[in-house]
């Protein structure tokens, strides 16, 4: 199977759902993760175009734990928009990785890349099917089905399925850890220990399912996206 995750900044999809794109890597399948901003803004002491080439060199740093294609940015952080270009360059994002499952945020996430990249996710899966919308890319006719994965914190977020990564989340954590340039900005400005956010989240969600550790999922429950196999490691 393919799968494509595809997440706001460099580090959010370590954070939410690292532990199962190392689950899916194990068994087998071929994961890309794809970011759309660059991560230029999520610093104070570097320079924009100087932290997007280091968060670049890192996304792809934490790709290569689980061999993992890396594909972005589109934008620049705080300049992703709805508009018909960038869903554009979605659509052939997901043309390139053609695959059988994508993973994203959820529509409530915290902030407006994040809830943005939901819905370019969402319009482009589609738009990306259709033999007539011409883009550099050809076609990539299947619907796929969309997961969207935990928001930060688990707040507003409903989990429907989990997937117990106990024995992931070290690699989960060397993943995450490849972000160096996001530790001490993240512990700052969000007032939260990157490491200790994704224990007590993985935590969390594991209590809730019977594991030790866990990431919480919910399928977009829609018309040709459902499948009666279950999809998720």
């Amino acid at each position: 199977m393919r799968v494509l995750a595809v997440g706001a900044h460099p580090d959010d999809l370590e954070i939410l759902c690292g532990g199962t794109l190392a689950k899916f890597a194990k068994r087998g399948d071929e994961v890309i993760m794809a970011h759309l901003c660059s991560g230029n803004m999520g610093g104070r002491d570097i320079e924009p175009e100087e932290l997007a080439r280091i968060r670049d060199e890192e996304a792809k740093r934490a790709g290569a734990v689980i061999g993992a294609e890396v594909l972005g940015p589109i934008a620049g952080d705080l300049d992703l928009y709805p508009t018909k270009e960038m869903r554009l360059k979605v659509v052939d994002i997901i043309r390139i990785a053609k695959p059988d499952l994508i993973i994203t945020h959820s529509p409530n996430d915290y902030m407006p890349d994040h809830t943005i990249t939901s819905q370019l996710v969402f319009e482009a899966s589609f738009t990306a099917t259709l033999p007539l919308f011409k883009t550099e890319q050809p076609a990539y006719e299947p619907i796929v089905p969309i997961y969207y994965m935990d928001t930060l914190a688990g707040i507003g977020f409903e989990p429907t399925e989990y997937v117990d990564i106990t024995d992931f989340f070290e690699l989960k954590k060397k993943m995450l850890l490849c972000h160096e340039s996001q530790y001490k900005w993240l512990s700052g400005h969000h007032q939260s220990d990157p490491l200790n956010l994704i224990e007590t989240m993985a935590k969390f969600r594991g209590l809730q399912c019977g594991v030790l550790y866990a990431e919480a999922f919910r399928p977009a429950n829609l018309w040709g996206r459902l499948r009666a196999e279950r999809l998720l490691p």
